[in-house]
């Protein structure tokens, strides 16, 4: 239904864009300035610090995209002209069987994208009071549940 390819780096202000429209309208806890200055670490530090695949349309066209370092899901976001379409599980699954993430961390407030992960296998593991800039917006830890546990 989709492919999953690599990105370029020559796609990475599509990204941005893409992950600017998702968080808008999954992130309502953000302000401008949260969401203004997160784009430009984004687009200049982020996306070059994870690697990259791209859920694409049969055009080629990114639906979402994820970013894993280590094994861990560091960012997946996807457009919200595509929320509800399987793309984010179709990331989420290439993340855990090809890349072998296995662990991710979510905003608290976030309640959607909480219940996407435990939905697909991810149980909360701890919480941290502050998001990876330091600021007071709380990221719980989560980790794919393993069977039995």
């Amino acid at each position: 239904m989709y492919d999953i390819t690599p990105v370029r780096e020559d796609e990475f202000d599509a990204l941005a864009a893409l992950w600017e429209a998702s968080v808008r309208a999954t992130h309502d806890f953000l302000s401008e300035n949260d969401i203004a200055g997160l784009r430009e670490a984004i687009r200049r530090t982020y996306l070059a610090a994870v690697t990259l695949c791209a859920c694409r349309d049969a055009r080629g066209q990114i639906l979402g995209f994820a970013g894993v370092s280590g094994n861990k899901v560091e960012m997946l976001f996807v457009a919200p002209e595509h929320r509800g379409r399987d793309v984010g599980r179709t990331l989420l699954e290439h993340a855990v069987t090809a890349m072998a993430a296995s662990r991710l961390d979510v905003n608290e407030q976030n309640q959607q994208a909480l219940d996407f992960y435990r939905h697909l296998g991810f149980r909360v593991v701890g919480r941290s009071p502050m998001d990876g800039q330091g600021r007071p917006f709380p990221l719980l830890h989560m980790e794919l549940a393993r069977p039995g546990g």
